[in-house]
């Protein structure tokens, strides 16, 4: 396009002549990003869409769509003021902003990308988005993927690895969907505290105004004080089912490799990491328990020739060749060069653990293992679940639990 964007950021309320004329392509019903990038191509910015005549909407579209493009959107004063309102009320400690492509604060890795978003709502630290430093820390990012109904200790994984990347440097990037997601979200939250830059961004498949799951609200307000949350949905877009899959191309862009802890041979966080193997960008996948359904989608990525992690330095070590992945941030704090998911050799290991191995057991078979009968399994599991070395899992299964 031949002009920048001017910057988005809201002024009394109001929206500029360009920031209405982005939100009107793309909420246009029938027209999609391919004939939103073909009008921008013609007519070299947003507003300039609404200047061509008739026929030259119909050389980039359909009849029907330069029909659509005729007519306002439905609702649109509605999501004019909406937006505006948006914008200009935060809520406090956070800011509010578009994005559109070609737009200086356009992420360059989503730039790299087959089909990058053509706007992004973006929620963040007031500071940040306010600042000239880098909004998206491309690229220093690692999109971590999993189950929605992940095992125990995958969402032990999830945390320590997060954790661990994130103060090593990587800024986490996930989907705020309940399990490895938010678990993702979670471990980096917890290096905020001595990061000097955003530890985690989440990309969502609902308009900025919602958040979803509902549950989630607190954690979603967490990631956009230390990090980002984007989207490419206007306000009031609800969580409908294809928008999540869509979205999974900006998580994966975001980042210079995709990490899946745990997933389903099909599952949403598979597409992910072939989306990232199509980006050109790097998939990680940590194994599991050839028993375990949320560990085959892990293993087929291995066999696909995904990069096997173990520590956090097999990451690391794919991703040497990027400056500033080598050190920790500055004034962050020191980390262990391996965190790894085996258990310390140098612990004696609890007679009960070593008979568990690490499948999910009911107790019956533990009973079958260890000879003990169930009142003294049941004790002993209890004070291990206590110490957080053993999880209950529904069904009245238990499985153990690894602490890097």
């Amino acid at each position: 396009m031949a002009q920048e964007a001017p910057d988005f950021l809201g002024r009394d309320g109001q929206l500029d002549g360009e920031a209405a004329a982005w939100l009107r392509l793309l909420t246009t019903p029938g027209v999609g990003r391919v004939t939103a990038r073909r009008l921008l191509a013609r007519a070299g910015s947003a507003q300039g869409i609404w200047e061509l005549p008739h026929g030259a909407w119909r050389e980039c579209a359909t009849e029907a769509q330069a029909n659509a493009l005729a007519a306002l959107p439905e609702r649109w004063e509605q999501q004019l003021e909406a937006t505006a309102h948006w914008l200009a009320r935060p809520a406090p400690g956070l800011a509010h902003a578009l994005v559109p492509l070609g737009h200086a604060r356009y992420p360059d890795s989503l730039l790299q990308t087959q089909d990058p978003p053509l706007l992004l709502y973006v929620q963040g630290p007031a500071e940040l988005l306010a600042s000239a430093r880098p909004w998206f820390p491309y690229p220093r990012a690692l999109a971590v993927v999993g189950s929605r109904s992940p095992s125990a200790q995958g969402l032990l994984n999830a945390r320590q690895m997060s954790q661990a990347l994130a103060g090593r440097g990587l800024c986490i990037v996930s989907g705020l969907a309940q399990g490895i997601d938010a678990a993702a979200h979670e471990g980096a939250l917890k290096a905020a505290a001595t990061a000097s830059a955003p530890v985690t961004i989440a990309v969502v498949g609902t308009g900025l105004d919602q958040v979803y799951p509902r549950r989630h609200a607190g954690l979603a307000r967490e990631v956009a004080l230390h990090g980002l949350v984007v989207s490419e949905y206007p306000l009031g877009s609800g969580p409908l089912a294809a928008n999540f899959p869509q979205r999974n191309r900006i998580i994966s862009g975001l980042g210079q490799g995709t990490l899946v802890v745990e997933a389903a041979l099909q599952s949403g966080s598979l597409i992910t990491a072939r989306l990232a193997s199509e980006q050109g960008r790097e998939v990680f996948a940590i194994p599991g328990s050839i028993h375990a359904l949320q560990s085959k989608g892990c293993h087929a990525l291995l066999r696909q020739g995904a990069k096997l992690v173990e520590c956090v330095d097999d990451i690391l070590e794919e991703l040497q060749g990027i400056e500033s992945l080598a050190n920790p941030l500055p004034n962050a704090p020191e980390t262990r060069a391996k965190t790894t998911l085996e258990p310390d050799a140098s612990t004696p290991e609890h007679p009960l653990l070593a008979a568990m191995g690490h499948d999910p057991l009911p107790l019956d078979e533990l009973v079958a293992r260890t000879g003990w009968s169930a009142a003294q399994l049941q004790a002993r599991l209890m004070e291990l679940e206590l110490d957080g070395r053993v999880a209950r899992l529904p069904g009245g299964a238990y499985q153990r639990l690894v602490r890097g």
